[in-house]
Order: structure tokens, then sequence, then C-alpha cells
């Protein structure tokens, strides 16, 4: 009860003489520098070990000695003036507002938020102008969201799980300003599903050309990180990753993405013949067994190998890594023979980064995906559906690779 009524107070006493929202604005900038302000004496308080005027403080060995001149630091009620107190021997140090710090946690949190939502720098500038009335450049945004690659760097580097069943490679591809040009270059990134069927990225890694190279690299800092198994890995037609996996992960069974197999033979068919061409290989990616799915590729090719020998091609090209989902059932085959979970977690990075066309540097693009990214995780807090009957077929198929690792 007590508090209610220090509350009324307070409202009272910010209201009185506030004709507008302007004054009442005002006011709660003018309580905010005082609290501040307050807070810093407080500090020093603490520091010297004694309260001012106190003759606790006669010949303790240090003293106060004034303020320091005055400085503005930016907070949600614009920018305050505030003056930090100083100790004759120098060593005080603030915490609340500490020694070249110009803004409070509060906007430094804003301008995350907003930067984290897809908003340019000059957006942000903008828009803290206009609700604020605080004025910041673009390269002061900047260097606020900056802050966020130490933590990107370690978030990046973190340990991981020991065994993932199953893990979903694809890339998103933006452009990028470098050495005053604009590149295309990829977000490549690894989405793992762990022992409890609950989504993880696993990494995100930046490049222009991916090869045999960059994603042997890219496996390596899995294992280096704690991986050391994985049972089955899914991938849309990323070039040189077979070759990677096989050689950090010899036991990995590799699934290629069957839509994205599909819609690359669909670019070869006439739109006359697309029925026709779909319902015949239809028979082939929705066959029961391996051995039906053989049998109606044979008829496939019979009826339409002169006419689109591409396709056929392909299909015979990548056979054995578009069939690897025939050797288990229902509820493992609907997760593995498309990347669509990966793709989902795409759009989630397409809304946040659909405004900008290019960004001005790596890092850059890196803040904004690991900031999309961090906002779609909060959402994966359940396992996958039906995992309790996947994990248990797995746990026949690999026996002992992840007997140790299945939840208790």
């Amino acid at each position: 009860m007590q508090s209610q009524e220090a509350q009324e107070l307070l409202i009272r006493e910010i209201a009185k003489d506030c004709k507008t929202v302007e004054d009442i604005h005002e006011k709660l900038k003018e309580l905010f520098r005082g609290t501040i302000q307050n807070l810093l004496e407080a500090e020093m308080d603490a520091h010297l070990g004694y309260q001012k005027h106190s003759v606790s403080g006669n010949n303790s060995g240090n003293s106060r000695n004034g303020h320091n001149p005055p400085k503005t630091v930016q907070s949600k009620f614009g920018p305050v003036n505030i003056e930090v107190p100083r100790d004759r021997n120098g060593a005080f140090e603030p915490k609340i507002i500490k020694k070249y710090e110009r803004t409070t946690d509060g906007i430094e949190d804003h301008i995350v938020a907003l930067y984290a939502k897809g908003m340019s720098t000059r957006d942000i500038e903008e828009h803290l102008k206009d609700l604020y009335g605080i004025e910041v450049s673009p390269m002061f945004v900047s260097k606020v969201t900056d802050k966020m690659l130490p933590a990107i760097s370690e978030w990046q580097s973190r340990p991981l799980d020991r065994v993932y069943p199953i893990v979903f490679l694809d890339a998103i591809h933006f452009k990028v300003r470098q050495d005053n040009r604009i590149l295309n270059k990829a977000a490549y990134s690894v989405l793992g599903i762990n022992m409890a069927g609950q989504k993880d990225i696993l990494g995100i890694w930046i490049g222009e050309h991916e090869s045999a190279s960059f994603w042997l690299g890219v496996c390596n800092d899995l294992k280096n990180r704690g991986v050391e198994d994985i049972l089955i890995a899914c991938k849309d037609g990323l070039s040189g990753f077979s070759e990677a996996i096989q050689t950090a992960f010899p036991q990995t069974q590799i699934q290629l993405c069957v839509i994205h197999q599909i819609r690359n033979s669909m670019k070869y068919v006439t739109y006359k013949e697309q029925k026709a061409v779909m319902a015949d290989l239809k028979k082939v990616y929705q066959a029961l067994t391996l051995e039906e799915a053989e049998a109606a590729f044979v008829e496939f090719k019979a009826t339409w190998g002169k006419k689109h020998p591409i396709i056929v091609r392909s299909w015979e090209n990548n056979w054995l890594e578009l069939t690897v989902y025939f050797s288990y059932p229902t509820a493992i085959r609907k997760l593995i023979y498309t990347t669509n979970i990966i793709e989902g977690y795409h759009r989630q990075l397409r809304k946040v980064t659909k405004t900008k066309t290019a960004y001005p540097s790596d890092d850059a693009l890196r803040k904004i995906v690991y900031l999309a990214t961090m906002e779609a995780a909060k959402k994966w807090t359940m396992p996958l559906r039906d995992w309790k009957e996947c994990i248990s077929q797995l746990a026949i198929f690999f026996g002992d690779r992840i007997q140790a690792d299945l939840p208790a």
C-alpha cells in the first residue's frame, strides 16, 4: 500500500505544472537526470567508504575532488547532461555510466532492437530523432551494434553436442560491398536437430564461392567444437559438400533434397508437358520402396529419355544421394527428403533483410543474420513433430553410434 501511495505522489509531482505532453517528457527527463546523478554520487560514497561531509573521511588517504566537466549522455528521454564525480587519487570508475560511455543501456538496447528488425543505420537515426529528439549519427549506430561482434564470435565458436542425428545445410544469398564493388555473397547455414529433437543453428559462415575446401573448413570447425558424428546430412545441390563431409564424417549418410531436384528438372520442361512429366516423376519419389522407385525410374527413362536427356542424366548422377530416405520409415522420410526445415529458417531471415539492397561489409551482414537467428530461435522450444518415433527408429538403425547420447 505504501509503495502505491508513493507512486501516486510521484505521479502528482511529475504532473505538477505540466500542461502538455512535452512538459511531462521534460519532467521525466529531469527526474532521470537527477536519478543518474544521485546514483553516481552514491557510487562515489561506496568507493571512498564514507558519505559526503562525513568526518570518517578525515585522513582517509582519499577524498572527493569535485566533478569532471559536464558530459551529454543519450537516453530514451533525449540528451541528458550529467557531472561525474572524481576523487583525488583518480581511482574512481563509475559503473552506471562508465567513463567513456555516451549512452545509457536503454538507448543502446533500443538501437540494437531496431537494427534487429532490419532498419538501416540511417533509418534508426531518423527514428530516434523523431521519437525521442535524440540526434545520433549512422556511425554511432554502427559502433553500438559493433559491440555485438564479440558475442557473435563467442556464439560461432561455442561448444556443440557430440552427436547430431540430422543436420540440414543450405545457403541464402546477399549483396555485400567490398573494395568499391558489390559482390554476391552467401550466408551458409548449418541447422542441427539434437538428440532431444530441437532445432539449433550450429553456425553461419559468410563466403563467396562454395567448394570442397570451403565445406571441409566448415566440417572441421564443427569437429573442433565437439561434433564427433552426424547420422544424416540433408542438403540442396551444394557443390563440394559431399566430398567434404565424407572426409570429415565418413559414416554420415547424405540425402539430397528431392524437392530441389524436381524443381531443377522442371526447368527443362515446356508448360504443356509439365503435368505429364510431373506425374511420372511422382511415381519415382513417392514410391514405397527403393525397388519400386528404381522400376518407376526405368519407365520414366523409357518415356522421356530421348526428349529430356538432361533430366534423366541428373537423376542418374544423383541417384544414390536422392534415394537415401527409402531406407527409413515414414516419420524419418518426411524429415529428410526435403530441406524445408532450414528453408523455413531462411524465410525468417528474409523478413528482416528484404529491405536492404546491399550490406556495407561482411560484419554488417553477420550482425543482422545473427540477430535474426536469435529472434527465430526463441520459438524453437519444442521437439519436432513425431520425434520420439524418429529417435526410436534411429536408435535401431545406428545402434552404438547414438546409444550413449539418447535422452534418459
